[in-house]
């Protein structure tokens, strides 16, 4: 590429639209930043010469650009806006519910939703925050803000760098706030530069030729929120890695003991009490909304021991466990421990445990047992053989029994309302009879059965739903969220205002320019000027409307 040497005698690199020591607009150059279609020169990145302005030759010159432009950026963060939306209508699949029908996101999205939701799981967005398109959109919204600030820093700043207090006329006719004094003496400008020093501007002087600047340090606000954006970034993909971002559920029983998911089975949780406190529903406080919810709870907690597992385990040998932390879980009272937090999310009451069946004959009034046997719903048996002699088979088992359409089906995998199909295998050989057998329910299939089962004996327990989250991707949000709010603040309260003096046999031209606050830069300019006879200048834009 061809550098462009100035009459001043700066070479400045191709593409560059205002030479970077004098300021002279360099011809055939002005198309660039649409200086040639005005009468204001663009002085946003002051003249510099952009990569993407210049290079568009090779592939990577064309991703270059791609990626440098404005639009692009802007598109690519509506996409991804819209997109985490759409993600937000319905549940995503780790959020699915622990009473739906099925946790299948192929069964339940359609099942609760229709064929919305059938289209929405079909389309990938029941898990579009752990997608991978989804994580390229974030990626090249990075990608973009990273070609953005270097295409635009790097040239600014050398620009602003190396930039002369002599500047060509033409550079100082073209800005917005320019004047023209034919006559002005030593004493008077003197006296401005000792007004400009005063008002905190860097005052350099080049054989008369004077620029006063102050609050350059403005200028790299938007560049500090992006990196503020870009570690925002970091942090949202690192949610995806497991090592930086864990967000598990666990159903723990009363008296149970299980791996904390999440731990590659280091850590355990105890369920030593489940506690529920409701409302008072003699209180008249509360009487209208137990009335129209039912039983309001103040408070449920989970009592739980958490162990550490110590030492090597055998496979199949039982952990050796220590105990780390022991503690009560409730609402806005979470448990944390080595990096994990234990959250109170939700509970199931009266789960059934074990039911006991007995075997009688059916026009036996007294109900005589003729043996029982026990169900331990955690891990029910298919078939049971009774010491009597008889053989009990389980054909059907509906943990949460309902009926759908005169069909029986289960709501949930939890024994919450447990019914069965037994087939009684007599003791004699006999014909095998077919029973069903629930709660408050006992229907013999053909009406014929000698033999019948009955329920005698039941335990249940309540069940925590615990969340286990660790988050060590929290400190880089807030690191970035107070970079960028640094970039904010940066930008919007400092503005970047230059003032230039070019001398002219006895006369002087005076211009200006800021990159917001032009009434600031004028009320610098009044007071500098004050008690001379030098001209106030003129805002030209003004003018020209």
């Amino acid at each position: 590429m061809k550098n462009i040497k100035c009459e001043c005698g700066h070479v400045n690199p191709e593409g560059t639209v205002l030479c970077e020591a004098c300021g002279k607009p360099i011809e055939g150059n002005q198309h660039i930043d649409g200086n040639d279609k005005k009468k204001l020169l663009n002085m946003r990145y002051d003249g510099s010469a952009r990569r993407s302005q210049t290079y568009n030759k090779s592939i990577v010159d064309k991703i270059w650009n791609f990626f440098s432009s404005v639009k692009i950026g802007v598109w690519l963060i509506v996409t991804a806006l819209i997109a985490s939306a759409i993600g937000t209508i319905y549940p995503q699949e780790m959020y699915i519910p622990a009473d739906a029908v099925s946790r299948d996101p192929s069964i339940f999205y359609e099942d609760r939703y229709g064929i919305t939701g059938q289209i929405y799981y079909q389309l990938g967005f029941h898990n579009l925050y752990g997608s991978w398109w989804y994580m390229l959109l974030i990626a090249l919204i990075g990608i973009s803000l990273v070609i953005c600030s270097i295409d635009r820093f790097v040239p600014l700043y050398k620009a602003l760098k190396i930039q002369k207090a002599r500047r060509h006329a033409s550079f100082l006719s073209r800005q917005r706030l320019y004047s023209e004094t034919e006559h002005v003496t030593s004493e008077e400008k003197n006296k401005i530069v000792s007004s400009l020093k005063k008002q905190r501007y860097k005052v350099t002087d080049e054989n008369g030729h004077i620029l006063a600047e102050k609050g350059r340090f403005s200028r790299w606000g938007p560049y500090v929120n992006h990196i503020g954006l870009i570690i925002v970034l970091i942090a949202a993909l690192l949610r995806f890695t497991p090592f930086m971002y864990l967000d598990d559920y666990v159903w723990v029983r009363e008296g149970e003991q299980t791996v904390i998911p999440g731990t590659k089975g280091e850590y355990y949780i105890k369920n030593k009490d489940f506690i529920l406190e409701t409302y008072d529903e003699n209180d008249e406080r509360f009487q209208k909304a137990i009335k129209k919810e039912g039983m309001v709870p103040k408070n449920f907690q989970t009592n739980v021991i958490v162990y550490k597992e110590s030492g090597e385990t055998i496979p199949g040998e039982e952990p050796e466990l220590e105990e780390v932390a022991e503690d009560e879980i409730r609402m806005n009272h979470p448990l944390k421990f080595d990096g994990y937090t234990l959250y109170q999310a939700g509970y199931q009451l009266n789960e059934f445990t074990s039911m006991t069946f007995k075997v009688h004959e059916t026009d036996d009034p007294e109900e005589t047992s003729l043996g029982n046997f026990k169900i331990d719903l955690t891990s029910p048996k298919p078939e049971y053989k009774l010491d009597s002699g008889f053989r009990v088979v389980v054909d059907q088992y509906y943990p949460d029994y309902y009926l759908d359409d005169g069909e029986p089906k289960s709501e949930t995998d939890y024994p919450r309302n447990p019914a069965y199909v037994f087939t009684v295998h007599p003791p004699d050989g006999s014909e095998p009879e077919m029973s069903f057998v629930g709660i408050g329910k006992n229907v013999d299939a053909t009406g014929e059965n000698d033999y019948k089962l009955g329920i005698q004996d039941f335990k249940m327990r309540d069940v925590s739903g615990i969340t286990v989250r660790r988050d060590y991707t929290l400190p880089l949000f807030i690191v970035g969220a107070l970079i960028f709010m640094f970039g904010v603040t940066q930008g919007m309260y400092w503005q970047h205002r230059r003032i230039w003096i070019h001398p002219t046999g006895e006369g002087i031209l005076m211009a200006a320019h800021t990159n917001k606050n032009w009434f600031g830069v004028k009320k610098d300019i009044e007071r500098m000027i004050a008690d001379t006879d030098i001209k106030m200048v003129d805002d030209q834009q003004e003018l020209d409307d």
